[in-house]
């Protein structure tokens, strides 16, 4: 059990979308899934990766259907959310990891308005950043400040990278999204950019490793007083996520080339976290004014 209380959640900016009949072409087949992986994985701009992969035609290229549950169904699953049935059910602990985000951000940050959340299955449409499949993972677009997740990611995760099925790994991806949405409230993103997309000590893996630690501040602060809504966390709960962060470090997803790094080492993604879980001060993940990432 992670959620403590009962009762219905707040749905108000969260939503279903379903790719129903729709098919993105992506070109590479099965494998560059595991690309996109490894490139969006946790972050970044799907519409960009899809762009760069072209629309198909070439050599092994693939169409991945974006078939499964449509965006009505989704919608009724999440409307039938409570506290209680996020601590079993995966788009419900989505849509109750949004509310206790919304509960600890507005403390740290001026005028914050949480973003959108969009649960989809296959694939969507998004406001701001193109068409994308589930092969992306999840991902927050600027554009249009919602975070998107299909809740078959997480069977990736456990099952091909090795992350971990503990609710709180799963919640700590939606955290890391909601950090994303953090950055662009404040900035961030766009001294990200001035800095470079690749490399070890990149714009973008400055980014991610900070949206990281702004996960881990989260967790520090989730299961805080009387109205919190995280029982206290325990530390193979906190094991699990670490177990999640190591797994999907660049140099274990892409290899030991920094050059090609977008969101950092996995001792660095371990690293981060930790520094805001034990912090809890968003200020300590200033991941951009030290080369010591």
């Amino acid at each position: 059990m992670t959620f403590r209380g009962d009762g219905p959640l707040d749905t108000g900016r969260v939503s279903g979308r379903g790719g129903r009949g729709g098919k993105v072409a992506i070109g590479g087949g099965a494998g560059v899934i595991i690309v996109l992986l490894a490139v969006v994985l946790l972050g970044g701009d799907p519409g960009d990766v899809l762009g760069q992969l072209g629309s198909g035609g070439g050599p092994g290229s693939g169409q991945v259907d974006g078939g499964g549950a449509g965006g009505d169904q989704i919608d009724q699953h999440i409307d039938s959310c409570t506290v209680e049935k996020a601590n079993s059910d995966t788009i419900c602990r989505i849509v109750a990891t949004t509310n206790s985000l919304d509960r600890v951000w507005p403390d740290m940050v001026e005028d914050y308005v949480g973003p959108k959340t969009v649960i989809f299955s296959g694939s969507v449409n998004t406001g701001g950043c193109g068409s994308a499949t589930s092969a992306v993972g999840p991902f927050y677009c600027p554009g249009d400040q919602t975070a998107y997740f299909d809740p078959s990611f997480f069977d990736t995760l456990a099952g091909q990278l090795g992350g971990s099925k503990g609710p709180l790994a799963q919640e700590y991806v939606v955290a890391h999204e909601f950090g994303h949405h953090v950055q662009h409230l404040l900035g961030t993103d766009q001294k990200a950019q001035r800095m470079g997309s690749h490399g070890a000590k990149s714009g973008s893996v400055r980014l991610e490793l900070q949206a990281d630690c702004y996960a881990g501040v989260w967790a520090n602060k989730a299961d805080d007083g009387e109205d919190a809504m995280l029982e206290p966390l325990s530390k193979e709960q906190i094991s699990e996520v670490i177990r999640t962060a190591r797994a999907i470090g660049d140099d274990k997803l892409s290899g030991g080339n920094s050059d090609n790094w977008t969101h950092g080492s996995s001792r660095q993604r371990v690293r981060w976290f930790t520094q805001g879980y034990q912090t809890g001060d968003p200020r300590r993940c200033d991941t951009f004014s030290t080369d010591d990432i």
